[in-house]
């Protein structure tokens, strides 16, 4: 099943995408796609509706798309989780999960612009699997048990100034990854059911049409039910909340391409997960 919110920021409505291509309003059962919807078992209600032929279908011309859930109450984010990419980043493997905030209101639709910071030099793309937070995880037993805590998955650009990540952060990534705009999400928040095993994924990132990241969800060092089980173990995870699960090898701190300037356009791509296209707007 793939989620979807459409319409002007902050004016999105909640619709579900059938095989068929119809976008199917989800307004009698939710005002939008937040943590309420999931806590209270949005998605099998959805299911239900479905089933039971009972949503509306709502004719969609060039609306904006959304990020496919609204502001999440964090967005939780995983640093140097493929090894190729730590080591483009001068850095070992990590023992363990590096871990790092950023901003909620950082998520806008996946098509929308990226603002570049006024002066930066460095701003950098990242083509990440990330995850949303379906039920409420504290101290999960083991890996096992974060299947069902889970309500899905999308794409997410954890775009990155790292001038502000390395050079002046004062310890800490956040500053780099907090700027406005800086976390593209969606176009679809897909359900486990229909994404699979979610370490078998293709990734693939492209600016102005040439390829820059191209890698698979199996070559992270710390999987999807690794994560969360341990993120569970240091802070509490809601039903909403998102967790960007790390980037591959490819990206512009590694020295072999350049970083974005006004004017530049991403691509970013999943498996199964549709993909996205923003343009770098300079300030």
């Amino acid at each position: 099943m793939r989620l979807m919110r459409i319409g002007a920021p902050g004016a999105e409505i909640p619709v579900v995408l059938t095989a068929e291509g119809h976008h199917l309003d989800l307004r009698e059962l939710t005002a939008d796609l937040d943590g309420t919807f999931f806590a209270t078992d949005g998605i099998d209600r959805v299911r239900a509706a479905l089933a039971a032929g009972t949503l509306p279908r709502v004719e969609l011309g060039d609306e904006r798309v959304g990020a496919p859930i609204a502001r999440p109450g964090v967005v939780l984010c995983i640093g140097m989780n493929y090894a190729a990419h730590a080591a483009e980043s001068g850095s070992a493997p990590p023992e363990h999960p590096v871990m790092f905030y950023k901003a909620p209101n950082t998520v806008v639709g996946p098509n929308d612009d990226v603002l570049l910071p006024p002066g930066s030099v460095k701003t950098d793309w990242e083509v990440e699997l990330a995850v949303v937070i379906g039920r409420r995880a504290s101290y999960l037993g083991s890996p096992a048990e974060a299947a069902a805590h889970i309500a899905g998955y999308a794409i997410s650009n954890d775009v990155s100034e790292r001038t502000f990540q390395l050079e002046i952060s004062g310890g800490q990534w956040s500053k780099g990854k907090s700027c406005e705009t800086f976390n593209p999400l969606g176009p679809w928040l897909v359900t486990p059911d229909e994404v699979g095993d979610p370490q078998a994924l293709g990734l693939r990132s492209f600016v102005n049409g040439e390829a820059r990241q191209h890698s698979t969800t199996k070559d992270m060092i710390f999987s999807v039910a690794e994560l969360v089980y341990q993120l569970s173990q240091v802070t509490v995870l809601e039903p909403g909340d998102l967790v960007n699960t790390g980037t591959p090898e490819g990206v512009a701190v590694g020295g072999r391409f350049p970083y974005l300037r006004n004017g530049d356009v991403m691509d970013i791509e999943i498996d199964g997960l549709g993909g996205q296209r923003q343009r770098v707007t300079g300030r």
